[in-house]
């Protein structure tokens, strides 16, 4: 059975364009994990191939994985939505917020402006106001 030899300091590495290199937190995706069944079914012993029960346990893997993803991504879609309505709730409302200068302002909420998924407030004239700095909403 051939064997797939194991990584060293002369082996060499796949290069991985800037801001798209793999870190601790987000793991293996679903294109790695389709890359290493294929690898696996390319070398796998063909006098002791891999039984049915071992194929459906990786896909059933697979598609769990997928689902997870698929969850995770609406679940992001979802708190986007929310965090808009909640936005859109204030407006005619007097707020309390902290600026970068850490100092309070008050004010009447006009209007909600979405950028990048991301609302802001315009508040007594002042635009760009986050909802992160609300500190009291009256």
């Amino acid at each position: 059975m051939p064997t797939i030899p194991a990584p060293t300091a002369s082996t060499p590495t796949q290069y991985v364009p800037p801001g798209q290199e793999k870190t601790a937190q987000n793991g293996l995706g679903k294109d790695d994990f389709l890359k290493l069944f294929v690898a696996q079914l390319q070398h796998q012993d063909p006098m002791n191939p891999m039984t049915d029960m071992d194929f459906m346990g990786q896909m059933a893997s697979f598609s769990t994985l997928e689902q997870i993803s698929n969850m995770a991504a609406e679940s992001a879609r979802v708190a986007d939505s929310l965090a808009s309505n909640n936005a859109v709730g204030l407006i005619g409302r007097t707020v309390t917020w902290t600026d970068e200068h850490d100092e309070l302002h008050t004010g009447v909420v006009e209007k909600v402006s979405t950028a990048g998924g991301v609302p802001s407030l315009t508040v007594s004239g002042v635009e760009g106001v986050e909802l992160s700095t609300i500190s009291q909403v009256a």
